[in-house]
């Protein structure tokens, strides 16, 4: 029998299907849109600029969930993450939930797995944990958002307040991630002097985007942040490891 591989053929076969799929998606509605437009008596100039434009501002998300593939495909292969990023998946969520599965069974994360029973585990919990998110934007996204605008219909204030604390509520998710190793030796403070880094080069986009209005640089301010740190985590590993 042969070994499990993480790069095998069948696995690169349903993953093509179903980003085909998808695609086929993309495609049927951007004809029925084109048509639809075109009966407004919309300009086909005007279509094809807003074309254009949002394609390019598929560039910048498109960078940061390439990063996330790269990393993930370092233990899991290519056809998983590139499922999982390229169609439903959120870089913020798959990573965390793919490492902290593999690590809660020591598996390496420098190595390809060659245990299919550890792999599906962590598709498992990669495509599980994700699955409800669907049907709270389905059943609940508009009593949510009534409830929203409700409280900020009655205080303005409040209602800044109340989304702000949401949002670093779950930041704060991500942040303990950081803290996780620090008993470890100054090489456990590794991951929060990157994410530092990180930081500072995002309010340095912040700054330039503030004072120049450079306006472009907003969709791009979150892969630079990360290209940054990336890079600069190998000379800080150097450092402090």
């Amino acid at each position: 029998m042969n070994a499990f591989q993480v790069n095998s053929p069948f696995l690169y076969a349903v993953t093509a299907v179903v980003i085909l799929f998808v695609l086929a998606q993309s495609v049927f509605f951007l004809v029925r849109a084109a048509r639809r437009a075109k009966q407004l008596g919309i300009s086909g100039s005007v279509v094809r600029k807003t074309v254009a434009s949002c394609a390019v501002f598929t560039i910048a998300p498109a960078v940061a969930i390439l990063l996330g593939v790269i990393t993930l495909s370092k233990f899991l292969g290519l056809p998983l993450p590139w499922l999982r990023l390229s169609v439903l998946g959120a870089l913020t969520y798959e990573l965390p939930a793919a490492t902290t599965t593999a690590t809660a069974m020591n598996l390496s994360l420098s190595q390809p797995i060659t245990d299919p029973g550890a792999y599906t585990a962590i598709a498992w919990v990669m495509t599980l944990g994700i699955i409800p998110g669907i049907f709270i934007v389905l059943f609940g996204l508009k009593k949510i958002q009534g409830g929203i605008v409700s409280i900020k219909t009655k205080d303005a204030a409040w209602g800044e307040i109340f989304l702000s604390s949401m949002f670093l509520g779950m930041i704060s998710a991500f942040v303990g991630m950081l803290f996780a190793d620090v008993r470890e030796g100054l090489s456990g403070y590794i991951p929060i002097v990157v994410a530092l880094i990180s930081a500072a080069i995002m309010g340095i986009c912040g700054l330039l985007l503030k004072k120049f209005k450079w306006t472009w640089l907003e969709q791009y301010a979150l892969p630079i942040s990360m290209l940054g740190a990336m890079a600069l985590s190998i000379p800080v590993t150097w450092l402090m490891g």
